[in-house]
């Protein structure tokens, strides 16, 4: 149960972190459509755009069973992946809760954390491959 919480919140994060901006800009037009115009920064847009990724993703793994990729837990690599899979899911937090509270701070906070915000997804996106590719390296027949 805990592998498949992970691995969701994994693909979840995977495209919320790479399609911020795309995230934001579905989330402004389904606003857009109901009629509400907020710039596709505001964090409204975000909201929505994330709730709606939150569905896709949910939606995937409902109708799939599970989602990629499926290791064995007594496989070679599998607690590891999962264990790099979820450092990856932690940076991604943080880069995301930063997106969502940065209206919140003041100008020169924004300017020194966005920096390390970039830093936090480019690394998030190194631990998934890293973890998927070992857990998918666990399903393998060992030789």
């Amino acid at each position: 149960m805990k592998a498949r919480i992970n691995l969701f919140c994994a693909w979840f994060l995977v495209f919320l972190t790479l399609g911020m901006e795309q995230v934001g800009g579905v989330g402004a037009f389904v606003l857009g459509v109901l009629g509400v115009t907020l710039p596709e920064q505001a964090v409204p847009t975000f909201i929505v755009g994330t709730l709606l990724l939150f569905g896709v993703v949910f939606a995937v793994q409902h109708f799939y069973g599970a989602l990629p990729p499926q290791g064995k837990p007594e496989g070679n690599g599998y607690r590891f992946g999962h264990r790099m899979v979820l450092a990856g899911n932690v940076l991604a937090a943080v880069m995301v809760l930063f997106t969502f509270t940065y209206p919140l701070m003041n100008r020169d906070t924004v300017v020194l954390l966005s920096s390390f915000t970039h830093v936090f997804s480019y690394i998030a996106v190194a631990f998934w491959a890293v973890g998927f590719s070992f857990i998918y390296q666990s399903s393998l027949p060992a030789e």
